[in-house]
């Protein structure tokens, strides 16, 4: 009886500590929509946790902006982030695949290749990316924001431990005997166990590539081409001294309702990859 006391209360604490920590971060989401529904006359007064009364004016507002296409940047992010999150995920499982199933030569310095390269920031590229996009003929173009999505060492470093962990090279060898080409029984067979990884991966992708602001920021110019973060930028930016934070804060609520969309139609997945990687354990 006293050794269960011990356990009891160690689950009590750390329900409590979930508790607060959900609170936590829903709590700044709650306040994000409470200013979103209030005046830019109301914010300048101070916090508040009661919501008010201007959420449909202030949507009206943002997307009757004659200078801020909300709803074309909106497509352009979900165009750059659905293209993105879904190249970056097959190519990454596709090179995972190739570096876990086959033995060559190259094997390990390809790998520590591609690991070296995760290291490397963005930022220190960035000068020779654009005059190489420049000399293309894609600046100003969507395509520079989707295309490098192709190569991510980070994606493809977890797809290669998701498959030591998840696929017997035994399933493999057996579609060989049983006549499947290598392209058929990476997408009949290794796709479907990897369903997890990818749907992990493809809403970090997603989220990476909607939130991302310096590379668009470097390459768009024109503003029928503009994501959803360089709207907000310059929404916020237009007139330092004449902006309207209820505008702002309404713009950003919209940006976060397709992150949310795309997580809840993949979650399914992730809980069942928690839940068959628990099984296997």
């Amino acid at each position: 009886m006293k050794s269960q006391q011990p356990s009891h209360l160690r689950s009590i604490i750390a329900h409590i500590v979930l508790i607060l920590l959900s609170f936590m971060c829903l709590f700044f989401f709650y306040i994000l929509i409470v200013n979103a529904t209030r005046s830019h006359a109301d914010l300048q007064k101070g916090f508040s946790a009661l919501p008010g009364s201007y959420l449909l004016k202030n949507l009206s507002s943002v997307a009757n902006d004659g200078t801020f296409p909300m709803f074309r940047g909106i497509l352009n992010s979900l165009i750059v982030s659905g293209c993105s999150a879904a190249i970056c995920t097959y190519f990454s499982a596709l090179t995972a695949y190739g570096l876990y199933a086959y033995d060559f030569k190259l094997k390990k310095a390809a790998f520590t290749f591609i690991m070296a390269i995760l290291v490397m920031p963005t930022q220190v590229t960035a000068m020779g990316f654009l005059r190489l996009i420049t000399n293309m003929g894609m600046y100003d173009s969507l395509l520079p924001l989707i295309i490098p999505s192709i190569a991510s060492p980070s994606v493809f470093y977890f797809m290669h431990s998701y498959l030591q962990s998840s696929l017997p090279l035994s399933l493999v060898e057996a579609s060989r005997i049983d006549g499947c080409g290598e392209f058929r029984t990476f997408n009949r067979i290794v796709l479907p166990i990897m369903k997890p990884a990818i749907a992990v991966q493809a809403i970090f992708s997603f989220v990476g590539s909607w939130n991302n602001y310096f590379v668009p920021a470097l390459v768009i110019q024109s503003k029928d081409k503009m994501t959803v973060p360089i709207l907000i930028a310059t929404l916020r930016g237009a007139d330092y001294m004449n902006f309207d934070m209820g505008k702002i804060y309404t713009m950003i609520l919209v940006a976060i309702v397709p992150i949310i969309i795309v997580y809840l139609l993949l979650s399914k997945y992730i809980i069942a990859g928690v839940t068959l990687g628990g099984v296997k354990e």
